[in-house]
């Protein structure tokens, strides 16, 4: 049977409240447009001009003599494309069993929160795929010197401050951020010398449960510590369950990420976000009749790009942990 055309669907905010969207993210560990922050798009797919990294800081000559223009100075620039493709997840909620329930709980919340989890679990998979990917920063990226595991000899500090020095080499632009899963936040509050440094910025207490990802981010001297915790079942349908993380324990992402919304601006990647079918980045929560099955379909759906721009702009750190 055909799906309703989206004439005969129903807009459902209400379903869209029952969290913001923000607050969702940070409760649920999902840190996809933290890392690759969006920018709205005016069309669904098209180019778009891109400035090389080896221009970005080029000098160029200012001084002015009388009667003499100014300087003036071009740039050319590599065309990118983006496509943004829509996902969508939806969810029935038979009319029988939610009469059955309704003392229990609200049927259409518990679908819409399962809808939109879909939705997110998906865009976080397909940021972590792009940003942890040994392939695209073959040429950016290497071993820690120890296992961050190893709390005894671990030097994390270290690491990171290679892979800094490395992304300034590689663009002449400083990274601002260390993106990490939750294990390794966890192992990196346990290795002595991170112990050590944070003793000595003023916490008297340097305990593993005292050591805060603002703490951690100041001791690696990076403005953003950004931290995945999200969690995915990696088992097929019909297996038992085997949680994994999405974000993998083997890899931490020294980068420039984005802080403004303006698409000149230098940083691994970008979410294209396009809108005009309806589409919010958090996901738009519709609702339709399907008598065939005596139910309301509740569905969340969001068109979008997850793509990387300036590889130059981050350094890959592996064999982080098992």
């Amino acid at each position: 049977m055909p799906s309703p055309s989206s004439s005969l669907s129903t807009l459902r905010p209400d379903l869209a409240t029952f969290m913001e969207f923000d607050l969702e993210m940070l409760q649920n560990g999902f840190i996809a447009t933290q890392v690759l922050p969006v920018i709205e798009t005016q069309k669904q797919s098209g180019p778009f001009g891109k400035i090389p990294v080896e221009q970005l800081l080029k000098e160029r000559e200012t001084a002015r003599a009388p009667g003499s223009g100014y300087a003036r100075s071009t740039f050319t620039f590599t065309t990118e494309s983006f496509a943004c493709e829509e996902h969508g997840a939806e969810e029935p909620v038979d009319d029988r069993e939610a009469e059955m329930y309704a003392d229990y709980f609200d049927a259409e919340q518990i679908s819409a929160a399962r809808a939109r989890r879909a939705v997110m679990v998906n865009a976080e998979k397909r940021a972590a795929a792009a940003v942890f990917n040994a392939t695209t920063w073959t040429s950016y990226t290497g071993a820690v010197a120890t296992a961050w595991s190893t709390a005894a000899s671990a030097v994390p500090l270290t690491d990171v401050e290679t892979a800094v020095s490395a992304v300034w080499s590689q663009c002449g632009i400083w990274p601002n951020a260390l993106v990490i899963n939750r294990r390794n936040f966890r192992l990196l509050r346990n290795v002595d010398q991170i112990i050590d440094r944070v003793k000595y910025q003023g916490f008297m207490d340097a305990r593993a449960g005292n050591i805060s990802v603002q703490a951690l981010a100041q001791a690696f001297d990076l403005p953003y510590l950004i931290v995945a915790g999200g969690t995915r079942d990696s088992a097929n349908e019909g297996q038992d369950t085997t949680f994994a993380p999405i974000w993998a324990n083997t890899y931490a992402m020294v980068c420039r990420i984005a802080t403004s919304r303006d698409i000149r601006e230098p940083c691994i990647g970008r979410t294209f976000h396009w809108a005009a079918d309806g589409s919010e980045i958090g996901g738009t929560m519709e609702s339709y009749r399907d008598e065939t099955v005596r139910s309301d379909i509740i569905r969340c759906r969001h068109d979008v790009d997850e793509k990387v721009l300036y590889v130059e702009g981050g350094y890959l750190l592996s064999g982080v942990s098992a």
